[in-house]
């Protein structure tokens, strides 16, 4: 298995290099040279196996065999072992014919643990291996940075700098990160927004100097490593309600579109998924990008569901390159432009082939809120604002086929002062987050200014 960059001015490598490059060094994103393929008796299998185990299978057709089989089976086992409910990703009915998968039965209550404890595990393994240690910069927008030190924190091969938007994320998601004491995390909030965030992350791998001096990796989702170990839980969910004899769509709050596009690469692999609706909040560049073909940033708007405050999502990079036939010159050409002007005009044999797939629902606050109330009174189940979002989209796009699951992306206590506000009902935290508030923090804090923070990640890598 090879890995090519969106950008074609890299050359192709294996899923190691892939996966500790992050970014590739033309600034491109890694996706596979070619789509492994499962059949429909293979996915048909699934059916009734340990979430480990179709893991392995699924994220072993992009190891290729760089990774040997037992010993993938035996990091994916010990990764989900760290969930407290033995489903993984459960599926609870909210409807005739709707669905939740609970996404947030991990160690930071949120959808990035699913992918973010396997790949501790992967880069432990291959760090080891190689005698190396890396240094990991992640932007969070309140859910990666919590997700990464949990599963990267004390771990000896592996340095890892967060850096979030400073009172754009809410104190729980904020004290995932803040309150852990392993000298291997340095955590930092950002005078600007998330997409700040990204774009410094993004100009700091794009440094030849910096990347050699600390040995620079990424694990937000510009890691395809962490959207093969997502794309895992479209095909649990899809089996569960009748897959592959039927198809079943999916709803999934957004602001990246990692998440999303996994649910790309569950299809492109052969799982029949009918339509994936992109659900956003007031930050709708992908719900607008969508519905009228064009991608056009717009300014990030604080909401109920911060996580999703974003102006510039990565992973549509990916999404344009296998819109376009996979033309390198063309996405570059484009991003580049989305860079400089931030709009992209998507060609229409492109939007047409989005289309084929995707929809686009933009929800507002006040939706998101009686949504919140409508769960809990319909069904008895506690949402958290993105699940909400997911929800209320449903409401706007009548003619999905097949069983639709919503991607519950949260816990509802990672958010308590807006859910109880929602519907007077403040959660409660699971056992091993109900002493968060008690811990003292450690952060620092930096503008939005690309040397600057290049300086501090290579001060905390050299100390």
């Amino acid at each position: 298995m090879r890995y090519v960059s969106t950008r074609g001015q890299a050359p192709a490598v294996g899923f190691v290099d892939a996966l500790l490059a992050g970014l590739a060094p033309d600034g491109g994103l890694y996706v596979p040279q070619a789509w492994p393929q499962f059949t429909h008796d293979q996915i048909a299998a699934f059916a009734g196996r340990p979430y480990h185990e179709v893991a392995a299978a699924v994220i072993g057709a992009f190891t290729g065999d760089e990774i040997e089989p037992a010993v993938l089976l035996e990091m994916c086992q010990e990764a989900y072992a760290t969930f407290t409910h033995k489903a993984v990703v459960p599926l609870v009915q909210i409807g005739p014919e709707a669905w939740l998968a609970e996404l947030f039965h991990g160690p930071s209550l949120a959808f990035k643990d699913v992918a973010m404890q396997l790949l501790a595990r992967l880069y432990d393994h291959v760090l080891g291996a190689q005698q190396r240690s890396q240094t990991i910069l992640v932007a969070t927008s309140g859910d990666t940075g919590g997700a990464a030190v949990e599963a990267f924190r004390g771990r000896r091969n592996v340095r890892v700098v967060t850096l979030f938007p400073e009172g754009r994320i809410s104190e729980v998601q904020r004290r995932f990160m803040t309150t852990a004491d392993d000298a291997n995390i340095a955590c930092v909030a950002v005078s600007g927004t998330f997409d700040d965030c990204q774009a410094i992350v993004k100009q700091a791998f794009q440094d030849p100097a910096l990347r050699q001096a600390v040995d620079l990796s990424g694990v937000n989702s510009i890691n395809f490593a962490r959207i093969a170990a997502q794309a895992v839980y479209y095909f649990t969910t899809a089996v569960a309600l009748g897959a592959p004899a039927r198809r079943v769509s999916f709803c999934v709050p957004s602001g990246n579109f990692g998440d999303a596009f996994a649910g790309y690469v569950a299809l492109r692999m052969g799982l029949p998924i009918a339509t994936i609706v992109v659900a956003t909040n007031s930050n709708d560049i992908l719900a607008r990008a969508f519905e009228e073909g064009r991608y056009v940033r717009g300014v990030v708007q604080p909401t109920l569901s911060p996580a999703m405050d974003i102006q510039s999502a990565s992973n549509f990079e990916r999404l344009y390159f296998e819109g376009v036939s996979r033309e390198p010159v063309e996405t570059a050409r484009a991003l580049q432009a989305f860079a400089e002007a931030g709009v992209i005009d998507i060609p229409p044999q492109a939007f047409a082939a989005m289309r084929a797939v995707f929809r686009g629902v933009c929800v507002s606050e006040d939706e998101t809120l009686r949504t919140i109330v409508a769960t809990l009174n319909e069904t008895g189940e506690l949402i958290d604002p993105h699940t909400a979002v997911g929800v209320a989209a449903l409401r706007h796009v009548a003619d999905l086929e097949g069983p639709v699951v919503v991607l519950s992306t949260a816990h509802p206590a990672k958010f308590p002062d807006d859910v109880a506000r929602a519907c007077g009902v403040t959660p409660l935290p699971p056992r091993g987050a109900a002493n968060l508030a008690d811990r003292p923090e450690r952060f620092d804090r930096l503008p939005p200014e690309v040397e600057a923070i290049k300086a501090y990640v290579r001060a905390f890598a050299e100390a």
